[in-house]
């Protein structure tokens, strides 16, 4: 299963550890992936998503899942995203 945020798309970033002897090695930061249920409002129904913990801070800071995804990008969002923000569309 892919490390990405399915409402950010939010990957995996490259780092260094660096040691006290200032020794560098790569490594990777991965993101804080939580397995969450959103209520869309206008729907009246749960969707179960894998996102990032900072994304479900800013979905509650935007107001909710819809008006979430009416501001994301198309190509940021997962099929699953994809599909219940064509949902959205057809019911407003």
């Amino acid at each position: 299963m892919a490390r990405r945020c399915e409402l950010t798309g939010m990957g995996p970033r490259t780092g260094n550890n660096v040691s006290h002897a200032n020794n560098r090695t790569k490594r990777r930061f991965l993101p804080n992936l939580c397995k969450v249920t959103l209520h869309s409002d206008k729907l009246g129904e749960g969707f179960k998503f894998r996102i990032a913990a900072s994304t479900l801070r800013t979905v509650d800071h935007m107001g909710g899942l819809d008006v979430f995804l009416n501001k994301a990008k198309d190509e940021q969002l997962s099929p699953s995203a994809l599909k219940v923000k064509r949902k959205l569309a057809k019911a407003s």
